[in-house]
Formats: structure tokens, C-alpha cells, sequence
């Protein structure tokens, strides 16, 4: 049953994914009430009401949930157990069991790996000499991650070819919290897959697009990526595999890294709206953000189909300065998310060029 036009759409999380699904949901006739501490937040400045309170905040879980047909989410470090009591008595897509395996890098490999989706190779850290260990086993490189939050590159440390031992502080310096050595991965290009299912169980995903990141954080995302459709097919069937497993309703985002012989390892999943399926807005008739919406609200997928080849760009920080030249260009949109102040490191907007030769 589909949630009729006119009924509340629930959203914890108020930046600019939050803000692109408001608006989604309301060319699709629906409303939305934004949770979010920060007041004036991008979501709010579109969406039809906030409420300014903590994500954890009892009384405000249970105002959002009064007010919502459905909740859904638009950033992995909800706290689970909001999510799981926002359950009991209104809808949330995805599922907090999303939540559960998205937010420890460990659950995640562990997850991934039990269902069949190959992974780098790991190790749990929690102390110098875990490091030292892991670090042995994996000669003597690796990328060391704290297990929980840390997006856009923070929370990492690289290590290359280094002797073994000496890292007395490492840890501490990282926080004293829990983390995962991951092996370096020498793979030739980075790619994502952003794949949606319904209530019904049914699949819409996109064309995997290829990303490059510049100090941790996406860069741009260029559609067709340059792989075999062998390959792309291989990435679109790990995220079918992903989704069935989690039982999951609503958009996901999936990272690969595609090695020499065209194989893949998963990189991390994130169950929400993805910075890398962005150019879906511009090059797709049913965007990732309009597609979510349908989706958490029972309504019928869209047709995912590319259109365009396109290239999506991130605008960091002064990169704002640029929009009158790029407004300027034919065949390119341009989305910015109505911050104040762009500072180093901050993604104030995006556009999408595209070929003018159009696909279909």
C-alpha cells in the first residue's frame, strides 16, 4: 500500500542529501519534517517543518514519529537504537539492521564477506601491538580506519612498506578508539553502484560510475565508467546480492575497487542517498533522490536508464567562487545547498556536465 499524496515523509538528518530528497518528495506531492540539531539546515530551507533537537533526543523521536507516515534517513550514523525505536510505531526504511552494518567497518567486511562479496583483507586493531601485528601479516602496509564514523578521508592513516613495530602511540593518537587495518588494495580505477529496492522486493539500479577522489574526499564521478560491461555487471549483481540480504527498502550506495583483471572488492556500503550517484539528478529521468522516495513510500521504482554520458563534480569550499562562470556553460546543471560559509573541505554544491550526444 502506498503512502497517499498529501502524507508526511519523516527525514533524520538535515544536509544536502536531506535537502535533495525534500525536494524529491515533494514533486511527488508529499511532505517532509526534517530532524536536525542545527538549525537552518540545507534540508530545512526546503523541507515543510523542522524539528531542532539531537538525533538521540526521546521527545523529538517521538514528535517525528507522531508526525510521519514514514521515516528515513539521510546519513549512516543515525543511532541505532533511535531507529529501532522509531520502528515500533512507524516505518523505517532502510532498516536499522542497515544501520547495524554500516557503522563498523568489522560488521561491514564481515557481513560482505558472509554473503559472497570479496573484501580487502582486514584485521581488528584496538592497541599498538594489535597494530604491529596486523601490520606484519600484511607487509608491513595498510590503511588504519577507525571502526566507526570518519567519511570524506578523516579517521585514516596510511602506512607503506614501513618495518614492523614502533608504533607505540599510534592508537592513541587515532583516538583510543576501535579501528581496522585494511590491506592496501592496487586496483585500477574506483567505481559505485547506486541501486534501489521497493517494499516489493524489486531492484532499480543505476550504471556504476567512475570516481576519483582528491585528500579523501569524491572528486567526480564520470558516466560510462571505464570498465567491461562484464564487470559493471558483476558490481550490479553484489548489490542485488546486498540489498536481498539486508532486506533492505530505499537507495544504497556501494564502492568498488576494480582490480587488473577486471574482479572486484567491495570498498564500504552506505545505506543512504550517495554522493556519487548525484549526476542521476541531471542524466536519468527518475533521480536517486526521487527514486528513494518512491521506494520508502511504496510507490512503483523508475526506469533507471542513463540518458546522457555526464560527468558530476563536487564544488569544495572557495570552489563556490566558479558557479557564474559554470552557469555560463551549456549542457551543464548545477545544484548548490545553500550554506553560508564554504570552508576548506566542505562540499557547498555540485553540477553535472553532459554529452550532448544523447543515449536514448
Amino acid at each position: 500500500m502506498s503512502l497517499p499524496a498529501g502524507s508526511t515523509i519523516g527525514i533524520i538528518g538535515g544536509g544536502q542529501l536531506g535537502r535533495m530528497l525534500a525536494m524529491a518528495a515533494a514533486r511527488l506531492g508529499y511532505r517532509t519534517v526534517v530532524l536536525e540539531p542545527q538549525p537552518d539546515c540545507p534540508a530545512a530551507q526546503v523541507a515543510n517543518r523542522q524539528i531542532t533537537a539531537a538525533y538521540d533526543d526521546t521527545a523529538a523521536l517521538a514528535e517525528l514519529a507522531a508526525v510521519s507516515a514514514v521515516v528515513t534517513y539521510e546519513f549512516e550514523n543515525v543511532p541505532v537504537a533511535a531507529a529501532s525505536a522509531l520502528a515500533v510505531t512507524v516505518p523505517v526504511y532502510p532498516p536499522a539492521r542497515a544501520l547495524e552494518v554500516a557503522q563498523d567497518r568489522v560488521a561491514e567486511k564481515k557481513f560482505l564477506n558472509g554473503i559472497g562479496v570479496p573484501t580487502a583483507d582486514f584485521c581488528p586493531v584496538d592497541n599498538d601491538d594489535e597494530l604491529t601485528a596486523a601490520l606484519k601479516k600484511f607487509g608491513g602496509s595498510g590503511i588504519l580506519k577507525t571502526r566507526r564514523m570518519g567519511y570524506d578521508g578523516k579517521g585514516q592513516r596510511v602506512f607503506r612498506n614501513m618495518e614492523t613495530g614502533g608504533f607505540a602511540g599510534t592508537c592513541e593518537a587515532m583516538g583510543n578508539v576501535p579501528l581496522i587495518l585494511e590491506s592496501l588494495v592496487a586496483f585500477e580505477r574506483e567505481i559505485s553502484v547506486v541501486a534501489a529496492r521497493g517494499i516489493d522486493g524489486l531492484l532499480a539500479t543505476y550504471d556504476p560510475a567512475e570516481n576519483v577522489h582528491r585528500e579523501g574526499i569524491l572528486h567526480s564521478s564520470t558516466l560510462p565508467a571505464g570498465i567491461t560491461s562484464e564487470t559493471a555487471v558483476s558490481a550490479q549483481a553484489a548489490a542485488a546480492k546486498i540489498l536481498a540480504a539486508l532486506d533492505y527498502v530505499g537507495v544504497i550506495g556501494i564502492e568498488f575497487f576494480v582490480l587488473a583483471d577486471g574482479s572486484l572488492l567491495a570498498n564500504e556500503i552506505a545505506p543512504r542517498v550517495h554522493n556519487s550517484g548525484h549526476w542521476t539528478e541531471a542524466a536519468c529521468i527518475v533521480s536517486q533522490f526521487e527514486q528513494h522516495i518512491r521506494a520508502v513510500a511504496g510507490l512503483p521504482l523508475g526506469n533507471p536508464g542513463r540518458h546522457f554520458d555526464c560527468v558530476m563534480e563536487n564544488l569544495i569550499g572557495d570552489d563556490i567562487l566558479c558557479v557564474p562562470a559554470l552557469l555560463a556553460e551549456p549542457d551543464l546543471m548545477l545544484h548548490l545547498y545553500g550554506k553560508a560559509e564554504a570552508r576548506p573541505g566542505r562540499k557547498m554544491g555540485h553540477f553535472t556536465r553532459m554529452s550532448r550526444h544523447r543515449l536514448i
